[in-house]
């Protein structure tokens, strides 16, 4: 049986950076954790940076998968994006290594600040692309698909995270409420 190293340095990572954070992760942990000399690791990765890049670009395609798993043929556009950005959103809570990261990204670290803007652009692509269709489908108004996914965005994590800082947590249906009375009335098609 082949051992895969390069899987092996990227679990040791995802682990040490989980419980370590970023700042707190050195490559020497990593190797160790891996059970892999230091060299191997630069094998794979030029440095830890990149290693991070790899983690997060995984992370990226799971927390899309997660929201694809949503999305039911039948539901309107609002209830497809309301559905994935939750989806989005509680991946990104819910996973160890973005929580570390999230938290970390707070004291601005640039790499990890870096990292967490991945996953919103990831988050607002996807959006975009689903406004695209619900345009090309008759389904909205035309806009800026790519405006208009940041503002559902930002107005969702407003509602999610800052609201939440001081009041108490919306359900799953209200957040869907306030989503249709802020953006998503504004861009029906009145008939």
């Amino acid at each position: 049986m082949t051992v895969d190293r390069k899987k092996q340095v990227i679990e040791a990572a995802g682990q040490s950076f989980s419980m370590f954070g970023y700042k707190g992760t050195t490559i020497d942990q990593i190797a160790k954790l891996a059970n892999v000399g230091k060299g191997t690791i630069y094998t794979y990765f030029k440095n830890k940076e990149e290693l991070l890049q790899h983690i997060m670009q995984q992370l990226i395609i799971e927390m899309k998968n997660e929201a694809e798993k949503t999305v039911e043929e039948g539901l309107s556009f609002y209830e497809k994006v309301h559905r994935a950005i939750y989806k989005m959103l509680e991946y990104r809570m819910t996973h160890q290594l973005a929580i570390k990261l999230f938290e970390e990204a707070k004291f601005g670290a640039p790499e990890v600040v870096e990292a967490q803007n991945h996953f919103e652009e990831a988050i607002v692509s996807y959006i975009a692309k689903q406004i695209e269709k619900a345009i090309a489908d008759g389904e909205i108004r035309s806009c800026d698909p790519r405006i208009t996914a940041f503002v559902i965005l930002k107005i969702y994590i407003a509602l999610i995270f800052d609201w939440e800082k001081k009041n108490p947590p919306l359900s799953k249906e209200k957040l869907s409420e306030l989503l249709d009375l802020y953006i998503f009335r504004g861009l029906a098609i009145r008939e």
